[in-house]
């Protein structure tokens, strides 16, 4: 088992990647936020199959984090993660720091339109804008032939291949299926804050969303069905419900019947914010 290389500046990450590209390697980069579990490690072994190396980043992104968020209770593990990247085999972790992402003076932040409208936007404002800017300056420092976004945050994904399209960016993003636990909780980092007896509500998020689905899928109304399974999440335990809601799966914009569709849920248990979402097929 051979530890990724670790480098923290964009200098060093750029050196690495150049030596890489004279030896003809392909490079394919999975950006994190850090406390890495078995959906990232999914996202590694997606990107080893499909290039020659792999690029984890390792950055808590302050720029999508609003005053009243979690930033500094965002769990950091660095010396969990590498071990967890080396026995993945991943090639590179790109750790920088704050100051080295956001270096004195920085003035410049990527507002994508379309596909960032509505859902988190209504309550996460400044989400996206952080996410597009810290997402280009990584493609921009890595210059990877491929990226790899899970599903589990869809309209973040979305969001990605805009931005690429927009920019003209030559980076294929590539969407992974979300990895979930034996009773169908999506991993997420911030599942650890979870309590035993929240996890056990929790766990109960993907299931309405999936029996809500089916119900479109036969013919519900929409607004009838998602006000439904919002009921049916405060019914579980959970304290608020940001929203339920069905959406064309390219473009974000309202579902309309017989298209692929996806729905897509956020809702408050305890302290710790839940997201979720689902393929509605057509019928």
């Amino acid at each position: 088992m051979s530890r990724p290389i670790v480098v923290d500046s964009v200098a060093g990450l750029r050196a690495q990647i150049r030596d890489w590209r004279r030896e003809g390697l392909s490079v394919a980069m999975v950006p994190t936020m850090g406390a890495l579990h078995d959906g990232h490690i999914s996202l590694v072994r997606i990107a080893l199959e499909r290039a020659d190396r792999c690029v984890v980043s390792i950055f808590v992104n302050p720029t999508q984090f609003a005053p009243t968020e979690d930033l500094d209770k965002y769990p950091r593990q660095l010396a969990h993660d590498l071990d967890r990247l080396a026995q993945a085999g991943a090639h590179l972790a790109f750790t920088p720091d704050v100051s080295e992402m956001y270096r004195a003076g920085f003035a410049t932040k990527i507002s994508v339109g379309g596909p960032s409208s509505g859902l988190e936007s209504d309550f996460r404002p400044t989400f996206f804008d952080g996410v597009a800017t810290v997402v280009a300056k990584l493609f921009l420092q890595a210059s990877p032939d491929q990226a790899i976004f899970g599903e589990k945050d869809y309209q973040q994904l979305c969001v990605v291949r805009q931005l690429c399209r927009d920019l003209d960016l030559p980076v294929e993003i590539i969407g992974a299926p979300t990895v979930r636990d034996a009773h169908g909780l999506a991993m997420s980092s911030r599942n650890a804050y979870l309590t035993a007896t929240e996890l056990e509500i929790a766990r109960q998020l993907n299931a309405i969303l999936r029996r809500t689905a089916a119900a479109l899928v036969a013919g519900a109304d929409e607004s009838s069905a998602t006000g439904e399974a919002s009921q049916a999440l405060l019914s579980a335990g959970f304290n608020i419900v940001n929203y339920v809601a069905a959406r064309e799966s390219l473009t974000l914009g309202p579902w309309r019947r017989n298209h692929d569709g996806r729905l897509l849920a956020a809702a408050w248990l305890g302290k710790t914010r839940l997201i979720d979402n689902v393929e509605i097929p057509r019928a």
